[in-house]
């Protein structure tokens, strides 16, 4: 079954049609989505009532280990899987139609940082790429194929092969965008430090289980220093969420026009705030 949303819609959205947008499609998650109407029924006195994004009860992520996440009649064509250090339970998304996530990663990307046309992508990912069903791979994977630049592609270990392509790319003057998992960046930055000038370094978290953990902080300041960047770049997704934000710098994410985030009180997660430590309603 299909939202009654054309997909484009979604992704022209604006400020004055995100509310529209966003209480239409809760209302159909809420008739077609059994998992979710539980849950909203469980929460919420009259459902019927909700008008605005700031009442949709939000969904904890804890059921995506727990519960198949989708609407009725719809069968998932593809399986996100979160990794999971041992003994811990992943997160499963199942999604029925890979259109909406390509368009939503590609849009989201270009909407920040240009045509991926431009971009020459670099994708040092060992640990996802080590596993099945990462949607940050699928991810990595379509930026390659359509930025169309022949260097484009993934590492594994090979940091001299890594080093060698960037120091070509350097010297031709190519937007490179080095995306890469923390842990990855660490060791390739310690072995081969270098003066960046061309290159965009985009870290994507990822040190549980890997040593010392740094703050971000720390951690960006460290790629700077070995890297000669005056500021490094972030992205932020998970299995649960087919939208991605982006920082570029100094910890400060962006949202795409059809992604908002609240923040609600950890003890009283139906009132929101303005600022503080709390935690994230993702309206996607």
């Amino acid at each position: 079954m299909e939202p009654p949303i054309d997909i484009n819609n979604i992704f022209s959205v604006s400020d004055s049609n995100f509310d529209d947008l966003a209480i239409e499609l809760f209302h159909w998650q809420y008739q077609h989505n059994p998992v979710y109407r539980q849950w909203v029924n469980l929460v919420s006195p009259n459902p019927c009532s909700i008008k605005t994004p700031v009442q949709i009860p939000a969904l904890p992520i804890s059921f995506f280990k727990s519960h198949e996440v989708l609407v009725s009649g719809q069968a998932a064509t593809c399986v996100f899987e979160s990794s999971r250090t041992t003994g811990m339970i992943s997160s499963k998304h199942y999604v029925p139609n890979l259109d909406g996530y390509e368009k939503s990663a590609i849009c989201g990307f270009e909407n920040r940082y240009g045509k991926l046309e431009e971009w020459c992508v670099l994708a040092l990912l060992p640990a996802y790429l080590e596993r099945e069903n990462s949607s940050l791979v699928y991810m990595a994977n379509r930026f390659i194929e359509k930025s169309g630049h022949p260097s484009s592609g993934f590492y594994l270990y090979d940091f001299a092969d890594l080093h060698k392509k960037l120091l070509e790319l350097e010297a031709a003057g190519q937007k490179t965008l080095l995306l890469g998992v923390t842990f990855a960046l660490l060791d390739f930055t310690k072995m081969y430090p270098m003066n960046l000038k061309h290159t965009v370094i985009m870290e994507t978290g990822g040190m549980k289980g890997r040593g010392i953990e740094l703050t971000r902080v720390e951690l960006h300041q460290l790629l700077c220093d070995r890297t000669g960047l005056s500021s490094i770049h972030a992205e932020y997704g998970m299995t649960e969420l087919l939208s991605q934000a982006y920082s570029e710098g100094e910890g400060r994410f962006h949202c795409p026009p059809w992604m908002k985030v609240l923040l609600r009180k950890e003890d009283d997660p139906f009132e929101i705030m303005q600022e503080g430590t709390g935690l994230l309603q993702v309206i996607d």
